[in-house]
């Protein structure tokens, strides 16, 4: 790989190049910039009104748990190599960001293979996590790698919601297709989208940090990366539990799909993109073991768009446009987060028109001239 810049902490600028000495053609890539920036996301500013009209189910299943807020203006962010080739929009703009929240659970799960507090990711989960939740035949077998791809299977209700709202859920159909109706196959065999089994996973991994996510995330992601303090990752008035020491924290959930989530800004988003390209380095030293991305980046056998919560595109079907080795952190509403290994690139995308990020994507690409 070419060698990477790591931007100094926040506040301090991302380094800058012109687009040439990045290998990139400065009329295409401006190009690509006028295209995300003439295709602002079409859901309203009023994200609270947004999901109380159904935007991802009707009354009464849509009820918020957490906070909203409105969301930001379209804006992003062009890197190479980890020096900044183009933005556009204010990026230090701080909104939710969505399902990007599930990839940063991955980061985490990482970090907590990596300190031993999941010693086999094919183990079952009820052997590191006490809590009731994987006691029943249906849970009982449902491993760690099963949360992280998806394909749990897990039955329940969790802070107020059962699994069946979004029991099979349709993305391409979002809001509008019916959902909660399908039976439940056993835990490994079969892949669903599901924002509560989601929120297991993130519980879980509480359980086994004794620490709230967002103080872990902050003292071994993106503190060490020099993020910003702007961002915050609100729980639900529904999810407090108590630690083994008697303590009341908040759970955090892997989305905003009922409130709650990452608000986070779009130069601290490249930022864990960059640590993502650079498969867990930050300068010399490793955050997260290398290992951990070639498992997160490798398609599950039951979808080969999905990860451990990082979207493919092996087969080049997810984003025509992009190489097969890219990947994703993707969020409702027009938010993702394109690594492309290949090319050295890490592009954010906040409140685009999902219809136009392969166009992006393709414009970019275009724009290459090493």
């Amino acid at each position: 790989m070419t060698d990477m810049t790591f931007p100094s902490a926040h506040p301090a600028p991302w380094p800058e190049a012109a687009p040439a000495t990045l290998g990139l053609d400065p009329a295409k890539l401006a190009d690509a910039v006028a295209h995300a920036a003439a295709h602002e996301t079409a859901w309203p500013y009023d994200l609270a009104g947004h999901l109380g009209r159904g935007a991802f189910e009707p009354p009464p299943f849509n009820e918020v748990l957490g906070p909203l807020w409105p969301r930001g203006s379209s804006c992003g962010l062009i890197t190479r190599h980890g020096v900044l080739a183009a933005r556009w929009g204010d990026t230090r703009e701080v909104s939710q960001t969505f399902s990007i929240a599930k990839s940063y659970l991955s980061l985490l799960a990482g970090v907590a293979v990596a300190d031993g507090l999941i010693q086999d990711i094919d183990r079952p989960v009820r052997e590191t996590v006490d809590d009731g939740g994987f006691d029943s035949p249906q849970n009982a077998p449902i491993t760690w790698r099963h949360l992280l791809t998806n394909t749990s299977e897990w039955e329940g209700e969790l802070f107020g919601k059962a699994d069946s709202i979004d029991r099979g859920r349709n993305l391409g159909v979002e809001g509008q297709g019916k959902k909660g109706e399908r039976a439940l196959e056993p835990a490994g065999t079969h892949w669903e989208y599901n924002d509560v089994r989601v929120n297991r996973l993130s519980l879980a991994l509480l359980r086994v940090f004794q620490r709230p996510l967002p103080e872990v995330f902050r003292e071994r992601i993106l503190g060490p990366i020099g993020g910003s303090s702007d961002w915050r990752w609100d729980g639900y008035r529904t999810s407090w539990v108590t630690l083994k020491d008697g303590g009341r924290v908040q759970s955090v959930p892997g989305g905003t799909h009922w409130g709650g989530g990452i608000a986070i800004h779009a130069e601290d988003q490249a930022r864990i993109g960059l640590l993502a390209l650079a498969r867990g380095r930050w300068g010399s030293e490793f955050l997260l073991p290398a290992a951990w991305f070639g498992l997160s980046t490798e398609a599950c056998p039951l979808n080969p768009h999905y990860g451990f919560l990082w979207w493919l595109n092996a087969d080049g079907k997810k984003y025509p446009s992009a190489a097969r080795d890219a990947f994703f952190a993707s969020g409702a509403g027009g938010n993702l987060t394109w690594v492309d290994p290949s090319t050295g690139i890490v592009a954010v995308l906040r409140w685009t028109d999902p219809a136009a990020m392969d166009g992006f994507i393709g414009r970019v690409r275009a724009a290459l001239t090493t």
